[in-house]
C-alpha cells in the first residue's frame, strides 16, 4: 500500500521531490514549509515558498508553523497519522519528539556525498572546493547535524566549469527520483541503511557575504572555483573602475600572468596569484547577466587596469 507521508521542504530544490512522491501515489497528509516572506517595494505582499506553491497546485494541505519546539506543534505533527516524514531543505530543525513521532522515521535528502559537506551549503562548498564529484544522499534522520544512517546514494560528476546553479538543478531532479526509490523500498520493507563513515567529515558553513569578494592573489583555479561556486547566487564580485561592483558569473582558464588583479588583455583576462582567469559572463548591479564581449562593447576596461 502507498505510504502516508508528511513532506517538509521550502526552496526550489525540494520541489522535484514533492512532485515525484505525489506522482508515485503516496498519500501526502500535510506539507510543512516556511511561512510566506514579505515582498514588494513596501514589503506588504507575502510571497509563498516554491514548495507551498507546488503543494497548493497539487491540492495538498499546507502547514507553516514558525516553530516545531512546543507541545502544540508536536501534537499537530502526530495527528497527521503519517507512516514517515520526508525532509528536503526545510529550514527548521526537527526536535526529537518529531523524529520519533512516525513509525518508519524521518528521511532527509541531502545534497552531498555524506559525510562530506554536512551542513547548510553543501552544493556551494563542493564547487568552491573544486570537488570532482558530489551527489545526493537519502539518510534516516537522527538528532545530529546530517549524521543519520545512509539509505541510498547517487554520485554525480562536477565538470570543471559547472556552476553551483547548474549542479543544484541536476541534484534536485536526481534527488527527487532517489527519494522516490527509497520510499518505494520502504513500502516494500526492503530499505536498508548503514552508518556514515567516521572519516572524511567536512562541514558546509552557510555562505557569508564577507567571503564573496574575489581575491585575485589566489591561484587561477581557486579564483575560478570561487566564481562558479557562488554563481548565480549570491555571486562573487569585484570592483571595476569604470563600472563599480560587478558580479562574476562564469570564468575559464586564461593565458598570461602579472600582478594579481591586473587586466591582461581586451578579453577580460585577469592575472591571479598564479596564472590567470578569463571572465566569461558578468552582471552589473541592477542589470542582467551579460557575456563578457557584450559587456565590453559598452564598458572600456583597458589592459593594465587593476581590479580590487
Amino acid at each position: 500500500m502507498p505510504l502516508r507521508l508528511i513532506f517538509m521542504g521550502t526552496p526550489d530544490f525540494a520541489v522535484p521531490t514533492l512532485t515525484a512522491l505525489a506522482s508515485r501515489g503516496h498519500h501526502i497528509a500535510a506539507v510543512y514549509t516556511r511561512a510566506p516572506k514579505p515582498a514588494g517595494r513596501r514589503g506588504l505582499e507575502l510571497t509563498p515558498s516554491p514548495v507551498e506553491r507546488e503543494a497548493r497546485r497539487l491540492g495538498l494541505a499546507v502547514m507553516t508553523p514558525r516553530t516545531l519546539k512546543d507541545s502544540d506543534a508536536h501534537a499537530a505533527f502526530q495527528a497527521h497519522g503519517a507512516d514517515a516524514a520526508v525532509v528536503v531543505a526545510y529550514g527548521l530543525i526537527l526536535p526529537k519528539p518529531l523524529l520519533t513521532a512516525v513509525p518508519f522515521g524521518c528521511f532527509n535528502l541531502h545534497a552531498s556525498l555524506l559525510p562530506r559537506w554536512r551542513g547548510a551549503a553543501p552544493i556551494h562548498r563542493a564547487v568552491m572546493a573544486g570537488d570532482a564529484e558530489s551527489g545526493v544522499t537519502v539518510m534516516k534522520m537522527d538528532e545530529g547535524l546530517d549524521t543519520g544512517a545512509m539509505a541510498l546514494v547517487e554520485r554525480m560528476p562536477i565538470d570543471m566549469n559547472m556552476t553551483t546553479g547548474e549542479l543544484h538543478d541536476a541534484m534536485a531532479a536526481r534527488g527527487g527520483e532517489l527519494m522516490a526509490r527509497a520510499l518505494d523500498d520502504l513500502e516494500k520493507g526492503a530499505l536498508r541503511s548503514m552508518p556514515q563513515p567516521a572519516e572524511g567529515v567536512t562541514y558546509a558553513a552557510k555562505i557569508d557575504k564577507g567571503e564573496t569578494r574575489v581575491d585575485w592573489s589566489r591561484p587561477w583555479k581557486a579564483v575560478h572555483d570561487h566564481i562558479r561556486g557562488l554563481s548565480p547566487f549570491p555571486g562573487a564580485w569585484t570592483e571595476l573602475p569604470s563600472a563599480g561592483r560587478v558580479k562574476l558569473l562564469r570564468s575559464t582558464k586564461g593565458e598570461g600572468g602579472g600582478p594579481p588583479g591586473t587586466v591582461l588583455d581586451s578579453a577580460l583576462t585577469i592575472a591571479c596569484g598564479e596564472g590567470a582567469t578569463r571572465i566569461v559572463e558578468l552582471q552589473k548591479a541592477g542589470g542582467r547577466p551579460m557575456k563578457a564581449d557584450e559587456f565590453l562593447r559598452g564598458t572600456v576596461i583597458a589592459p593594465g587596469t587593476i581590479l580590487k
